[in-house]
């Protein structure tokens, strides 16, 4: 039988409630006796000290054979009375003490030798009858140890119902512990692992590993969970490969039309040529002729190029990496293209000595095409900065290529990655280059990315890791 998350929390939270209210009842009767021993005790006290206080009197009176003294003595037996019946009517279900009729009789024994007592005084006697002395002196013996021992025994009552609340308030609280843990050992293995698992799967999803949840047998909504998200990851991969699929066609179309785009100027120029010679070849003007022809030639050379630059963006090749200080790299490819770099334009390296990357050499070309195209878009001259640093919590590096030229519009930005898409004048660019930069980065698993302000200038941010497998397909 299936058990939902929220009737598993309740059925833990009505244990503990229920364990809690037992608890709670427990304590709560032991207080309450506890409470009624200290009021019969208090009772028991005073009804003890009231009949010391008569036997006082008592003692008294035979002493000095006041009269005074035997009144007094005979009002506090008739308290002590008072007490004893209060003790018996409001508490005889809670006191140890089940004779408490007897203790009444003898202390109405007690108070009616009083009272004879007092006749006797009243009229006239000067001498107690010695048989008198001693009937009273025994019942108030009699009467003061028995009260004595049933305080006493209330007492040591008292004490062991303490001690006892004690250890049952200790007892109570094991139960108490061990149904938190197992509550918290519930709530580790039934809610916070599952979510830690689903969490976990959400985070590949977001970071593009579309791969399925383990399936949780937790018989409850996080099983049904999981299954919903599975079932939501088998519809992305499906849509992702359809939107691969029309992806690919859309780049395909994309690259055929610029690949005819790019060759057809040239064989355009080319075929111009041929039939204005063919038209002409009777005609005496060879300079004329001459310059169809070299026209000719490097519109081949054009459409060599062009082919080139496909070919390049289309090559696949394994290079065996290598360690690398990247400065030493940067170094090399200012090099390359120092001569192309007019004297209007300044070049700034910020790169450290201490960044060692395993790379392939063809971050270079990705270099020396970011200063080209720097170059390019500072027509009136600028400056060109090289910046670099280490990204260790990210395994990495990054470095940036940044100018001060004319920028990018933000309609084209979205579109510089594209093949054959190029601001350049006909003839001055294939298109190619940021492509295959683009593509160059993604296969050292880095990227890159732009952001400009159109008359300000633009930068080129690339991130490559530090390590990668021994051979790439590039």
């Amino acid at each position: 039988m299936k058990i939902s998350i929220r009737e598993k929390i309740f059925l833990a939270f009505v244990i503990f409630i229920g364990l809690s209210a037992l608890i709670w009842a427990r304590s709560y009767y032991s207080q309450y006796i506890l409470n009624q021993k200290i009021q019969i005790i208090e009772r028991k006290y005073d009804l003890l000290n009231t009949i010391l206080e008569a036997r006082r009197y008592e003692k008294n009176y035979f002493l000095s054979f006041d009269k005074e003294n035997i009144v007094q003595a005979l009002d506090y037996a008739r308290q002590a009375e008072d007490i004893l019946r209060n003790i018996l009517t409001k508490y005889s279900k809670y006191t140890l003490a089940k004779n408490l009729d007897q203790r009444i009789n003898e202390v109405v024994t007690y108070k009616e030798s009083l009272v004879a007592l007092l006749k006797l005084q009243e009229e006239g006697y000067l001498v107690v009858p010695p048989d008198t002395i001693e009937l009273i002196r025994k019942q108030g013996k009699i009467l003061t140890s028995e009260l004595e021992k049933i305080v006493k025994k209330e007492s040591q009552f008292v004490q062991d119902l303490i001690g006892k609340s004690k250890t049952i308030h200790l007892l109570a609280l094991v139960p108490v512990f061990i149904l938190s843990v197992l509550v918290a050992l519930f709530l580790v293995f039934n809610v916070n692992r599952p979510l830690k698992t689903i969490e976990n799967a959400i985070t590949k999803i977001a970071s593009g590993d579309f791969n399925n949840i383990p399936e949780i047998k937790t018989g409850d909504e996080f099983e049904s969970l999981v299954v919903s998200l599975n079932n939501m990851i088998d519809e992305l991969n499906k849509r992702s490969k359809q939107l691969i699929q029309a992806q690919k066609l859309a780049s395909l179309g994309r690259l055929t039309s610029g690949v005819a785009h790019e060759l057809n100027n040239p064989l355009n120029n080319i075929s111009t040529s041929i039939q204005i010679l063919i038209e002409e070849i009777e005609e005496d003007d060879l300079e004329y002729k001459k310059e169809l022809l070299v026209g000719a030639e490097k519109e081949v050379e054009r459409g060599k190029e062009i082919v080139r630059s496909l070919l390049e963006f289309a090559r696949e090749r394994t290079l065996t990496l290598k360690q690398v200080n990247f400065k030493d790299l940067v170094d090399s490819a200012i090099k390359h293209v120092k001569s192309e770099i007019p004297d209007n334009i300044h070049l700034k390296v910020e790169v450290p000595d201490n960044i060692q990357a395993t790379v392939g050499l063809r971050i270079k070309s990705v270099i020396i095409n970011l200063i080209t195209n720097a170059v390019h878009a500072m027509k009136d001259g600028g400056d060109i900065t090289i910046k670099a640093m280490n990204e260790f919590d990210r395994k990495g590096f990054s470095f940036q290529v940044i100018d001060t030229g004319e920028g990018i519009p933000q309609n084209v930005i979205t579109k510089i990655f594209d093949p054959f898409f190029t601001t350049k004048e006909v003839g001055k660019g294939s298109g190619l280059g940021l492509s295959i930069t683009y593509g160059i980065m993604e296969q050292h698993r880095g990227n890159i990315s732009v952001s400009s302000e159109v008359g300000k200038g633009t930068t080129f941010t690339c991130f490559l890791p530090f390590r990668q497998s021994e051979q790439i397909e590039l």
